[in-house]
């Protein structure tokens, strides 16, 4: 009994160890873990998630904010909702994920580069925010990057796309509660009517009857957005180490929907909840191998860049 104490005890350590270097990915993804995501030039006083994603969840949200890894920018029959030209490419990853949004606002982003009339972007923390960022850049090359692609090799692409379905389906919570936060009452309809069809006949969550059957995509809310609609300003852009891009107002709202997610329930035990999000991170980082690259030979100011676009992506999704 001993001997399993001390072994459990010992991967805990490692998941915690390696938590907190995957972590970055939403710096680079998620991470939509589906939304903050962003590119471009200097500094705009826009309202407007990272993997987390960072992560975007890829983790909620990639570097520049928001993972999430893999994302569609869903609308359901109703409509309440564009649709996301970048989702039609998203076919190999799962709707889950938000990383394709934030490419999509990167190639913006290059497109604006050069551009005389720039709004300016709020970041009086630039002296923090562009090493953190580099930080944080340098962490997705060197450690999530290669995990990542290990984990690739060992995991088929399928099984990947499976959990990122069942990660996404139990963390449909925030998004019901933000739907209606918002008056969006459809996109909450679509959301309780996902997690029900999924959850029976997508085997708890693995496969996504509800998208390739019934055509019903996700809502992408979260509580930053929230405020946003509520006339909160998002006050300066900040990047904190091992984490994804965001402003002060969708940091608040990332500790709001943390709250919201049932796994803090299921999971009590930070350790835990931790190892779930290691692993929730490095699946989405998999599944998105090819992010970022050649962007980076394309653009000559990576940090303006993906500031402009987490930014005016997160403006974008409050606008809807």
């Amino acid at each position: 009994m001993l001997r399993l104490a001390l072994n459990r005890l010992a991967t805990v350590a490692c998941f915690g160890a390696l938590a907190l270097a995957v972590t970055a990915c939403s710096t680079f993804s998620h991470t939509a873990r589906p939304d903050a995501r962003q590119v471009g030039g200097p500094a705009t006083g826009s309202a407007v998630s990272l993997p987390v994603a960072g992560p975007p969840r890829t983790i909620e949200a990639a570097l520049p904010a928001d993972a999430e890894p893999a994302g569609s920018t869903a609308t359901s029959p109703e409509g309440d909702r564009a649709p996301d030209p970048v989702a039609a490419q998203a076919q190999s990853t799962p709707e889950t994920s938000e990383t394709p949004a934030l490419e999509e606002g990167m190639a913006q982003a290059r497109d604006d580069v050069g551009t005389d009339a720039e709004p300016d972007e709020y970041d009086p923390w630039e002296r923090w925010n562009e090493p953190m960022f580099n930080f944080n850049r340098r962490l997705d090359t060197y450690v999530l990057k290669p995990v990542a692609k290990g984990y690739n090799f060992v995991v088929p692409d399928e099984i990947q796309i499976m959990i990122s379905n069942g990660f996404d389906n139990i963390s449909f919570v925030p998004r019901l509660v933000n739907s209606l936060l918002q008056g969006k009452v459809k996109g909450a309809g679509r959301e309780l009517g996902r997690f029900l069809i999924n959850s029976t006949a997508g085997v708890g969550g693995l496969f996504d009857p509800a998208k390739d059957v019934f055509g019903i995509l996700k809502s992408r809310e979260d509580f930053g957005q929230t405020l946003g609609v509520w006339g909160v300003g998002s006050g300066p852009y900040l990047i904190v180490p091992f984490l994804e891009p965001l402003t002060v107002r969708d940091g608040v709202g990332k500790a709001v929907d943390s709250a919201l997610d049932p796994l803090s329930y299921f999971l009590p035990l930070i350790w835990e909840r931790l190892a779930m999000k290691v692993g929730d991170i490095v699946n989405e980082r998999s599944l998105n191998l090819d992010l970022f690259q050649g962007f980076e030979e394309s653009v000559i100011d990576m940090y303006s860049a993906v500031r402009h676009a987490y930014l005016q992506r997160r403006l974008r999704l409050i606008r809807e």
